[in-house]
């Protein structure tokens, strides 16, 4: 009686041996397809990097006394170029 049992059993096992094995076969097999794509895709991916242009920071403030402009700087980095006549003059109004 016992061996009527055991040869079902035999053969289960087996089959879930080799259903585990086949399994990992396959993730790994898997695996490596998405590693090879995705090295492909690196090889090829032409994403762009946009340019980010400068915050703009205060620097300081403007004034106009009577005929007089006087620029009062919070920050000594731009001097400088104010000193050099390197600056742009924009209208807040045309934006």
């Amino acid at each position: 009686m016992s061996l009527d049992m055991l040869i079902p059993f035999g053969i289960l096992l087996a089959l879930v041996v080799y259903l585990i094995f086949t399994r990992s076969k396959f993730e790994k097999d898997v695996v490596d397809v998405y590693e090879k794509k995705f090295e492909e895709w690196k090889e090829f991916n032409t994403t762009t990097t946009k340019e980010v242009e400068p915050a703009k920071t205060l620097v300081g403030l403007v004034y106009k006394t009577g005929y007089r402009v006087s620029i009062e700087l919070l920050d000594e980095t731009p001097k400088a170029q104010l000193e050099k006549g390197k600056f742009e003059i924009s209208d807040i109004k045309d934006k």
